[in-house]
């Protein structure tokens, strides 16, 4: 398996990846899978100033991750908000690891300190035919700590779900951080 840059020719097929989890699930909040003309603008605007990386075996991308702003303000500039999906044929194979430890060595090399993942959670004891809480543990596993729950803020599949976000930090917060690097990362 390697860890690659994505084009904007791979929009398509990552766009495979991401459907099912519209579909079938609640890890996205979305209702509709988006077209792939919408699909190729995100990979296009999210690429031009943070990390979108695939992970390719056997020359088919099996997963991909990427970061976004967190907010909008520039005193966020030091935080990101990650995201990653993993192929249905390929969870738990240690790709999602291998994209999040690509994606945080190049989200530090550009000055980022702060990750925070925002994840759709169960609460307490409940099951759910849509839902598990693997991102959350996998997110524990990759050193992330849960910094806030929002109860029932999502609704789809009749249901109402609750929110959770998690934040790993990547530096030191000093005096001067430095200005990061937008547009500027790489990966190795």
């Amino acid at each position: 398996m390697t860890i690659e840059k994505v084009t904007l020719d791979d929009a398509e097929e990552i766009l495979g990846i991401y459907a099912p989890y519209v579909e079938k699930t609640a890890i996205s909040f979305e209702y509709e899978v988006p077209s792939l003309s919408e699909f190729t603008g995100r990979i296009r605007d999210i690429s031009a100033r943070y990390p979108y990386i695939k992970a390719v075996e056997n020359g088919e991308i099996v997963g991909y991750a990427y970061a976004t702003a967190f907010k909008g303000r520039k005193a966020y500039d030091w935080s990101v908000e990650s995201t990653v999906y993993v192929r249905e044929d390929h969870k738990r194979s240690g790709v999602g690891r291998a994209l999040y430890e690509t994606l945080e060595k190049s989200l530090k090399e550009m000055g980022i300190l702060n990750v925070n993942a925002c994840i759709a959670y169960l609460d307490g004891d409940r099951t759910d035919d849509n839902l598990t809480n693997d991102s959350c543990r996998f997110h524990e596993k990759m050193g992330y700590k849960m910094v806030g729950i929002f109860h029932d803020s999502g609704y789809k599949f009749g249901k109402w779900y609750d929110m959770i976000w998690m934040e790993k930090m990547l530096g030191e917060h000093g005096a001067d951080p430095g200005e990061v690097r937008f547009g500027k990362w790489d990966i190795d």
